[in-house]
């Protein structure tokens, strides 16, 4: 390298250990002088320490970086066990730090710089974030870290070892596809029940709606439809959060093809598109006439971690059952067989269909069946959820989610005519 190169990594090694050195200095901000293991001064020397270490190392060869590391291994542990003996409940987070800003100082001379800079701004990200995680540490229960745990387990140990090849009726059962599915549709799920679970409903309805609509937009509907049912008044308000979880649906839908089967863009973007944004559209009208962002009260308990084993083994058998379904009735009825596939699995689940379907057009259905099935299971689905809102919340709820449900029905349908 030359040496307008050098000196740009060496900074950079500079830069690392004083990004680090700041968000530590700024964390031991009350501590005295002396009481400080390591401030910015002492994280941008050991940054760039690592860089000129690793500048020798091109030099000299790779045991200089070896033994420096054991130094300042070693120091540190000197460092850590003098303050146990003060104190037996001391943090290793500053002396991780600490080897983590000379290794990478080390990483931007010999490396590339982008990923040694990407990774210590990560770090720092994560070391500045230590309430908020350990907060939503707290506010996770012991079933559902261990439900987090039992399908990473199968899924990670289990899913690699699966047959790759299809059983059944026309080989629609693939065991390794099958299982793949339901990781990646309980993902989606977890994301959005995490949210729901660390923020609770006290971050607005809208955004409320928004994270249960990605768990679950049909146990919303269920969940807040009930609440209606103890709360009247709350009516208004109830159906900008159903909206805003239905309308999170049609683009749940659009990540799933770009997942499974791609070729399904192009025909259903416009439609999901317009769908989704017609159905935020009115979930905005209708939160307007309430007067503002509101809480919603406790009620959404009913959504059911989508990463508990019964949960995920049910989409799955429902995956599978679906995949039947499309199978028989295609063979049976041609191309109206997934038509009417679509329908019936509507009522239930959009996913599942989503999939099923994606799987059918990377055979030999065209992208055009495809993308019209998919669009009437997710209208059928949207039909539901307004029927749901109707009867187990009241009129007043009902006649919202299905004004504003009709009008994105029809919008899709104008949609898909114009679609490529």
């Amino acid at each position: 390298m030359d040496e307008l190169d050098l000196f740009a990594r060496l900074g950079l090694a500079l830069a690392i250990g004083l990004l680090f050195g700041l968000e530590r200095g700024w964390h031991g901000r009350k501590a005295s002088e002396g009481d400080r293991i390591a401030g910015v001064r002492t994280f941008a020397l050991t940054g760039l320490l690592g860089g000129i270490t690793g500048w020798l190392t091109t030099l000299t060869g790779p045991v200089l970086l070896g033994l420096t590391l054991i130094g300042v291994a070693i120091l540190l542990a000197t460092s850590y066990w003098a303050r146990l003996r003060d104190d037996d409940d001391v943090g290793l987070t500053t002396e991780i730090a600490m080897l983590l800003a000379f290794g990478l100082g080390a990483a931007a001379v010999l490396g590339d710089m982008a990923p040694a800079a990407a990774a210590a701004v990560i770090a720092a990200l994560l070391l500045a974030l230590k309430p908020m995680l350990h907060g939503w540490v707290r506010q996770i229960e012991r079933f559902e870290l261990h439900a987090l745990f039992k399908l990473a387990l199968i899924s990670v140990v289990v899913l690699p070892f699966l047959p790759d090849r299809g059983y059944g009726p026309g080989e629609v059962l693939n065991p390794f596809e099958l299982w793949r599915a339901v990781v990646i549709v309980a993902g989606l799920s977890f994301f959005g029940y995490v949210a729901i679970r660390i923020a609770g409903t006290h971050v607005g309805i809208l955004a409320t709606g928004l994270f249960g609509g990605l768990a679950s937009s049909t146990s919303t509907t269920l969940a807040l439809a009930r609440l209606v049912r103890a709360h009247g008044g709350f009516a208004p308000l109830a159906a900008a959060g159903i909206l805003v979880a239905g309308s999170v649906t049609f683009l749940r839908i659009l990540v799933l093809v770009a997942i499974f089967e791609p070729s399904l863009i192009l025909p259903l973007t416009l439609p999901m598109g317009v769908m989704a944004a017609t159905g935020f559209l009115g979930a905005l009208a209708v939160h307007l006439g309430t007067g503002g962002d509101k809480q919603a009260p406790d009620g959404l308990q009913d959504i059911a971690n989508p990463l508990e084993l019964r949960v995920a083994l049910t989409f799955g058998a429902l995956l599978a059952l679906v995949l039947l379904g499309v199978h028989y009735l295609r063979e049976w009825l041609g191309t109206g067989g997934v038509t009417m596939a679509a329908a019936l699995s509507g009522v239930t689940d959009v996913d599942a269909l989503t999939i099923s379907v994606s799987r059918l057009v990377g055979a030999d259905l065209a992208a055009t069946s495809g993308a019209t099935a998919i669009f009437i299971a997710a209208t059928v689905n949207t039909a539901v959820k307004g029927g749901i809102a109707l009867v187990a919340g009241d009129a007043r709820l009902g006649l919202r989610v299905i004004a504003v449900y009709a009008a994105v029905i029809a919008a899709g349908a104008a949609a898909l005519w114009l679609a490529p």
